[in-house]
């Protein structure tokens, strides 16, 4: 094994919608726990953050990107849904 550059981009494979997560996360927030394949094919567990919990809001197939949240001395990477530029 060997660590490799990715792009941080990838798409919403499956999705869970926890409303009863664990500490440290706020027990009123449902969390969105997802399977997300990154561009270059590696499937990795994590969180959506970004968009409302709802079904409506969590298409799969959906572009999202990594972003780095802090818990304690860590940074974990959790993904955002892909903004659509205004033209």
């Amino acid at each position: 094994m060997e660590w490799t550059p990715v792009s941080g981009r990838g798409r919403l494979l499956s999705y869970v919608i926890n409303y009863r997560p664990t500490p440290p996360f706020d027990p009123a927030t449902p969390i969105v726990v997802a399977l997300v394949e990154l561009e270059e094919g590696p499937h990795l567990m994590s969180n959506v953050v970004g968009v409302e919990a709802d079904p409506e809001y969590l298409v799969l197939d959906q572009q999202l990107e990594v972003t780095f949240i802090e818990r304690g001395d860590m940074k974990l990477p959790v993904f955002t849904p892909v903004q659509e530029s205004a033209r």
